[in-house]
């Protein structure tokens, strides 16, 4: 079965109520061609995870997509400030922000990569996190008698992942830096690629040692050049700033609407107009 599809038909396959995990680190190289298709498409209770988000995961709260967001930092780089909508959906109740250190949601995805139920974090020893949530709590070595913490396992349904290249087996490069996306396409069930372009198994052949994530991970990629706009794509392209700006300051609906169309035939891709 060829992996290549459209974004449409790969954001069809991802169920409502689903853990989702988002590749890419605050404004850089995030699957935002894959996370507007999924506003597009009005997914609903999705139950985001990532270490460091930020337009990725405003834009889908804007969306009404989010039930819970498991992270350890969502908000803008310094210049732009805070995510807005984030913000006051959480401080009105409408989604539920789930409070972790960014290691912590790494010892959590850790934990699923390996299949075992929960990953020990000894840096929360003196944290009132432990208290307030039911996704941390304590054991006893069983080695040293020792109390130490612990964090539950976080598996996601669904990992959605931007990379530089890939072959039609989804072999794919990374260049720059990874962040947490190596970690997330081992720990979820399945992932979903978007890719600036599609390189021969050749290439990839000539290339074996920067291949970040093998083809037998991944379900289907998506042909989308500059989908991570409008953050950037280290080397490629620079994140657009008046675009950030105006989608913080402007709250009407329609300019939602203007955002999401603005980016409509480029999210579509290659894959878009085929049927593969």
């Amino acid at each position: 079965m060829k992996k290549i599809i459209s974004c449409s038909k790969a954001i069809e396959t991802i169920e409502d109520g689903s853990w989702l995990a988002i590749g890419g680190n605050v404004l850089h190289r995030a699957p935002m061609g894959l996370v507007r298709e999924v506003v597009r498409q009005k997914k609903v209770s999705l139950k985001l995870v990532k270490t460091a988000g930020a337009h990725d995961v405003d834009v889908l709260v804007r969306g009404g997509c989010v039930a819970s967001v498991d992270a350890g930092f969502i908000s803008y780089e310094t210049e732009y400030g805070l995510a807005t909508y984030y913000r006051k959906a959480v401080e009105s109740g409408r989604v539920q922000g789930n409070e972790h250190a960014c290691y912590t949601v790494i010892s959590a995805l850790n934990a699923a990569k390996i299949g075992v139920p929960f990953m020990p974090v000894r840096g929360l020893q003196i944290s009132d996190l432990i208290e307030a949530n039911t996704y941390f709590d304590k054991v006893t070595d069983p080695f040293s008698g020792e109390e130490i913490t612990v964090v539950k396992a976080i598996r996601p349904d669904v990992a959605i992942i931007h990379v530089n290249a890939c072959d039609e087996s989804g072999n794919a490069i990374i260049e720059g830096p990874k962040f947490d996306d190596i970690l997330m396409s081992r720990a979820a069930k399945r992932v979903i690629l978007s890719t600036e372009k599609i390189i021969s198994n050749a290439q990839i052949r000539l290339n074996q040692d920067k291949v970040s994530i093998p083809g037998f991970l991944v379900e289907a990629i998506v042909l989308m050049p500059k989908a991570s706009a409008p953050g950037s794509l280290s080397g490629h392209y620079e994140v657009q700033d008046k675009v950030i700006r105006d989608f913080l300051a402007d709250k009407e609906e329609s300019s939602f609407e203007a955002y999401l169309d603005k980016y409509r035939g480029q999210d579509q891709g290659k894959g878009g107009g085929f049927s593969w």
